[in-house]
């Protein structure tokens, strides 16, 4: 499993940082006002039950008339109050509460002559019941006293603590993207650029950015790829100097090799030897010249596409020329834009390939998939290696020598300039298997729209 993207990891880190931070603030906010509020409960209802038990201490001592409307009066306002007597016997006010009900423990510290205070429920409601020793009259008081209104701020409160949690991640996750995004947006800039740039067109630059930290980067982007244009440039210029001198000295070398190919017969059969491989030398040579003009003029744009609509297949069969019948297999007849010249230059340079490399061609296929215009060229050879499949279409790029015909061989243009013209023409050159034993050079166009 791969790592995730940049963009979402700070995401996640913003989100998480976020949920961290405002789920401690909210325990502490928690912590803080629930302690609070209790603690503020806690003390109203302590100094009301003591404010009651002394009314009922007073009462208790006049005698047990007017006790009764006393409890009734307290119990108004409260949920019970409950008066236990020193005979054992409990008396309350309102609704009758069992003792059995109430926490032992509490009973017990106050039996013990201390009061307490305990929460608790009672018949599924919070209650805070405070328990008073009253030694004078040998009694205890004890008053009951409803949580609905505190347990009811205290969910509302959790709820808004937790909403609070989550949006507080969600808003973290956003910040987290958007900050990523913008400081990825430089890179982002750049990786186009680069993409660009690795594409051929060495023209492409970083813009201008007043920020410190990435002028330097820009700057440095920019100065490579100027520099690496201006060689590109040279190479360039000097290849195509360098093919045009040579150009007459080889139409006067390959002039005179006609006359003496006319004139073998007068020659002895060392001379020919030495006519025969000069000639093979020379036309490898011609072929060379005629690559690096070709792709000197691509490289200066000089060489102006003249685009119509071609018929695939026709052109295919044109530029076999003598090749035996049945070698061109046209599924489909698909109409392309593109140069002419260009694309019969793509064929030959293909069959050739297969010719010298290949160990013969075997099928040239015309046919229409998935609305491209498709060109194969099936060889006899023993096919590219998978890490040789890209390496192949790159300038000067030769097959092993068990795979070339030595006495003909080429210089590792010829596949360049497809790549090269192919790419021109907004398609795509590439080799795979061909099913049965064997290279199969695909070569991918747009269909032209009637």
């Amino acid at each position: 499993m791969g790592r995730m993207p940049l963009r979402t990891r700070v995401m996640a880190w913003f989100g998480l940082v976020s949920v961290l931070v405002t789920s401690l603030l909210a325990v502490l906010t928690w912590l803080l006002s629930t302690g609070y509020m209790l603690d503020q409960r806690e003390r109203g209802a302590t100094r009301q039950a003591q404010v009651n038990a002394r009314l009922v201490e007073g009462a208790l001592r006049q005698g047990s008339a007017g006790l009764g409307e006393l409890l009734t009066g307290l119990g108004s306002d409260v949920e019970s109050a409950v008066l236990l007597v020193d005979d054992g016997q409990w008396r309350s006010s309102g609704n009758l509460v069992d003792p059995t009900r109430l926490p032992p423990a509490l009973l017990a510290t106050v039996q013990n002559g201390q009061a307490a205070l305990q929460r608790t429920r009672l018949d599924g409601v919070p209650v805070l019941a405070v328990a008073l020793p009253l030694p004078a009259v040998s009694a205890t008081y004890v008053e009951v006293f409803p949580l609905r209104e505190i347990d009811r701020t205290f969910r509302f409160l959790s709820w808004m603590l937790i909403a609070a949690t989550v949006t507080s991640g969600v808003a973290g996750a956003l910040l987290g993207r958007w900050a990523a995004t913008h400081s990825l947006r430089p890179l982002d800039r750049l990786t186009a650029a680069a993409a660009v740039a690795a594409g051929g067109d060495l023209s492409a630059r970083l813009p201008e950015t007043r920020d410190p930290d990435l002028v330097r980067l820009a700057t440095a982007f920019n100065d490579t790829a100027e520099r690496l244009q201006q060689r590109v440039a040279r190479d360039a210029r000097f290849a195509g100097d360098v093919s045009h001198e040579l150009r007459s000295p080889l139409t006067t070398m390959l002039n005179a090799m006609a006359v003496l190919d006319r004139r073998r017969a007068e020659l002895t059969p060392s001379a020919r030897q030495a006519v025969e491989l000069l000639g093979t030398d020379l036309r490898r040579f011609r072929r060379m010249v005629d690559d690096l003009l070709e792709i000197s003029r691509a490289d200066h744009d000089r060489d102006q596409l003249s685009l119509e609509p071609v018929d695939l297949a026709e052109l295919a069969g044109q530029a076999l020329g003598g090749h035996p019948a049945g070698i061109v297999d046209a599924v489909d007849h698909p109409q392309v834009l593109a140069d002419r010249r260009h694309m019969e230059r793509v064929v030959v340079n293909l069959v050739d390939n297969a010719q010298r490399h290949g160990r013969g061609l075997v099928r040239l296929g015309v046919l229409c998939r998935d609305g491209q215009a498709r060109l194969e060229v099936d060889d006899a050879g023993p096919g590219v290696a998978p890490a040789d499949r890209e390496r192949v279409f790159e300038r000067f790029a030769r097959g092993s020598p068990a795979d070339r015909d030595d006495s003909d061989s080429g210089v590792g243009l010829g596949l360049a300039l497809v790549a090269q013209h192919v790419h021109r023409h907004d398609g795509r050159a590439w080799v795979e298997d061909r099913p049965g034993g064997g290279a199969r050079f695909v070569v991918e166009l747009p269909q032209a729209t009637p």
